[in-house]
């Protein structure tokens, strides 16, 4: 399960235009994590923006779990810091930067396999609201969270898998879930790590059709393997390279980067 999180909505019809001068919802500067003699991020510095969907990709080992390990404070800096919404978070453990409305999803999911897909997404709304300790009362009496449960299934397209429980679910159908419960937490910055990961062809539409359904004020932080589709999602990619920025552009330039080229894309 994903931690809860007090962070408040953002006004739907408020969303700043990507790429706006407005201050960085996620920021980090300097970042750096060293395991012993094992230098695996450096100087990393970077920011995420209201309404911004980047892409963060690299070969293996280049560092970007460990970014995102960071970023979400599951990992201590060696140095650097970390700053929601212009707060210095450097110091503070994951539950309480979700709280300041950073959520994440995860390579592997990590769902209940028993509990009814609503009843999840409700109590991850409950969760937000730590209204956890009136749940002596039935679940269907908390009209609002029924209703907000339910609008979240209808963006994701999940309605008729309402009452399924995720081990009934295909794969790609438990990663949608698993957005789901991170919406509910009503996040300004969504981190999602390798979505597609163990998604089969056949089920990879869902995932896309999804992901252009998220509210469009979120910004989004997105590790993928899949270069298709960080180049059709990503307004900006990331390319990690021996835990260092290797480069910070355009989908466009980063195709014809040289040194991404020769690190990661490959020559031809």
């Amino acid at each position: 399960m994903i931690a809860p999180s007090n962070a408040p909505a953002p006004a739907s019809g408020d969303a700043p235009v990507r790429g706006s001068p407005e201050a960085p919802l996620l920021e980090t500067s300097g970042l750096s994590k060293a395991f012993g003699g094992l230098q695996v991020t450096r100087q990393v510095s970077l920011a995420l923006h209201a309404g911004e969907r980047v892409g963060l990709i690299g070969p293996n080992g280049a560092g970007k779990t460990t970014l995102v390990n960071l970023m979400t404070g599951t990992l201590a800096p060696s140095a650097g810091t970390v700053r929601l919404g212009g707060e210095d978070v450097t110091g503070l453990k994951q539950a309480p930067r979700v709280r300041r409305g950073l959520a994440r999803t995860f390579q592997i999911t990590q769902l209940a396999p028993r509990i009814p897909v609503r009843r999840q997404v409700e109590m991850a709304i409950h969760q937000r609201e730590e209204s956890s300790n009136r749940l002596l009362r039935p679940l269907d009496d908390f009209r609002e969270v029924v209703a907000e449960a339910g609008r979240i299934l209808q963006v994701l397209r999940l309605e008729t898998l309402a009452w399924r429980m995720p081990l009934e679910l295909a794969y790609g159908e438990q990663r949608l879930v698993e957005i789901a419960l991170a919406l509910a937490l009503r996040p300004r910055v969504l981190l999602l790590d390798e979505p597609m990961a163990g998604v089969p062809g056949s089920e990879r539409r869902i995932i896309l059709d999804a992901l252009a359904a998220l509210p469009p004020a979120l910004a989004i932080l997105m590790i993928e393997h899949d270069m298709g589709l960080v180049f059709s999602f990503a307004s900006r990619i990331v390319v990690l390279a021996d835990g260092a920025v290797l480069a910070d552009d355009t989908p466009q330039a980063i195709r014809s980067h040289p040194a991404v080229r020769a690190a990661y894309l490959g020559a031809a």
